[in-house]
């Protein structure tokens, strides 16, 4: 019982910090996004392949979560956008603070879209609220198609899915129709994109709904 409010009091004060967060975002009429997945799944090259599409036509900025190391804030830095890197040494998410803390560093103004990249983890990232207009939980097909009903709080946290690797579907274990029911039955919902951060195929639908949902 101890340890369930302690948890409670730490989410608490995690969800009041969100609270500033979301209200420091849209003073600066920001649109944030949170992205989330396990390992390997390829935050990084979707946001790479997102910058490098929309850089051109709205201005986006990103903070960096991960364990160890600021090797994906050097990637994302490489597209001439603004990065802040969070090293949460050892911890297994970002919390609000973090963000803030973050966002504190850097010059909102005239920014469209800010992406968070959080750790990599299907687990613990999902009860944060960071301050975001949403989380897009990314998957890929390497991961097979079960990992909705294995991790059912992320996709019911999330707003979108985003699937990546689908040029391996010939050669990996993954069911799409399968997976793309699995997830809707947690979240009805979903909007579901499907991509290839190495074939470039989808990219240019999420990016062009991205873009729509900026400018609303």
């Amino acid at each position: 019982m101890s340890i369930l409010k302690i948890e409670r009091k730490v989410l608490e004060k995690n969800d009041e910090l969100a609270a500033r967060n979301r209200e420091l975002f849209g003073k600066n009429n920001l649109f944030v996004i949170n992205i989330v997945s396990s390992p390997g799944a390829g935050k990084t090259s979707l946001l790479e392949k997102t910058i490098e599409a929309l850089k051109s036509d709205i201005n986006i900025s990103v903070i960096e979560g991960d364990v160890q190391t600021d090797f994906d804030a050097r990637r994302v830095a490489r597209y001439g956008v603004p990065v802040v890197q969070i090293v949460t040494n050892g911890a297994c998410h970002l919390e609000a603070k973090l963000v803030g803390d973050a966002a504190a560093n850097m010059n909102l103004e005239n920014v469209n879209l800010l992406v968070i990249e959080n750790v990599g983890n299907l687990v613990c990232p999902a009860g944060y609220d960071l301050g975001e207009n949403m989380k897009v939980v990314l998957l890929s097909t390497t991961e097979g198609d079960d990992k909705p009903l294995k991790y059912p709080r992320m996709f019911l946290n999330s707003s979108v899915l985003v699937i990546n690797k689908i040029d391996l579907l010939p050669y990996v274990n993954c069911n799409m129709d399968i997976l793309k029911k699995n997830a809707l039955q947690i979240n009805p919902s979903l909007k579901i994109f499907k991509v290839s951060c190495t074939t470039g195929e989808g990219i240019s639908e999420w990016c062009n709904w991205l873009t729509s949902q900026i400018k609303k």
